[in-house]
This record gives structure tokens, sequence and C-alpha cells, in this order.
């Protein structure tokens, strides 16, 4: 019993700390890019879709490429942890790493 309540707890912390981790939109596979709060299974294949095309040279970029995604979502999945070439969006309050 205690064992698993352990494992219970180190698997809760594990999903939290992936949660608040930076994602890059350049580098992360369809699990990473759906941990974001924001995207989902359409939103995340249209995103590898379009990557494969090419990477994403800046959130201006991204945004123009990305169906769907404009400037307030854009600051909505950078403030919940998403990046474009290691960079937050501009004007989207940084994701604090509690």
């Amino acid at each position: 019993m205690y064992k698993q309540l352990l494992l219970a707890l180190a698997t809760l912390m594990a999903s939290m700390t992936f949660a608040w981790a930076q994602v890059d939109v350049n580098k992360a596979d369809e699990a990473a890019l759906d941990s974001i709060r924001g995207l989902g299974p359409a939103k995340t294949k249209a995103i590898l879709e379009e990557r494969k095309k090419g990477e994403f040279k800046d959130w201006a970029d991204f945004e123009s490429r990305v169906k769907g995604v404009g400037q307030k979502s854009a600051a909505r999945l950078s403030e919940a942890g998403l990046q474009v070439n290691g960079k937050s969006k501009d004007g989207a309050p940084a994701k604090s790493a509690k």
C-alpha cells in the first residue's frame, strides 16, 4: 500500500512538472503539444502538418500558417508555455515556473 501511494505521488509530481515545462513548437512531438492548455488534437495536427513544410520562423509566421491561431490565442498559448524558437510571444505574460 505504501509503495502504491509513493508511486501515485511520484506520477503526479512528474505530470505537474511536465505541464509547467516550456514547449517549443518546432521541436515538440504530438504529446508535448497536446499538453499545452488550449491545444487539442485538431490544432496539434494542423501545427505538425504546417511544420512539415518548414520550421516556424517566429510568432507572426506561426499565426499566419496555423488556421485559427490569431494574436489573442497565440498570447494565451504562449502564456500556457508554448514557444517559437525558444521565445514567448511579445506581450504575453511570462509563464511562471512554480
